[in-house]
């Protein structure tokens, strides 16, 4: 692997813990609003992200290469209702998809077919994660206009896996 794909890689790790640390954001402040099903939803979703992280540095321990973890920024997202989040998931799901093209189009310039291989599992994991964030955007437009159509989303949030 050349140093630039490494580094690209090593950074990727870094936005994927960032993304964690995002997504317990919202999950916080879901669960500062009495939304409890959103706040757990929110939490798998970190746990995914890191989950993702660990993957990236698996693959380059694998390959015999080193890397650095760098601090992450603090949160600056406020949000003014309970809509917002799930824009900011969209638009940052949307984000990280654009990321994970960007190091898999360097892999193919590299020619470097274990790390395309690799990376096609976060290609479809993407596609997964825009559909699931537009879906649950989607379900919030149409049915929580009011406190019963928030409820029943709620609830059914909280019971997902």
């Amino acid at each position: 692997m050349q140093e630039k794909l490494r580094l690209m890689i090593e950074e990727q790790i870094n936005k994927e813990l960032w993304s964690a640390y995002l997504y317990y954001g919202v999950a916080e402040y879901y669960q500062s609003k009495g939304l409890d099903g959103f706040h757990k939803y929110f939490e798998h979703q970190a746990l995914e992200e890191v989950e993702h992280a660990e993957k990236f540095c698996e693959f380059l321990h694998d390959r015999g290469l080193e890397f650095e973890l760098k601090p992450l920024e603090p949160l600056k997202e406020k949000f003014k209702d309970f809509r917002e989040p799930l824009v900011f998931q969209v638009e940052h799901e949307r984000l990280v998809t654009s990321l994970i093209e960007a190091l898999f189009n360097e892999a193919q310039a590299e020619n470097d077919l274990l790390t395309k291989k690799f990376l096609s599992w976060y290609l479809d994991e993407q596609l997964e994660e825009e559909a699931r964030s537009e879906k649950l955007l989607n379900d919030y437009d149409l049915y929580a206009k009011d406190g019963a159509g928030l409820y029943i989303l709620n609830k059914n949030l909280g019971k997902q896996e």
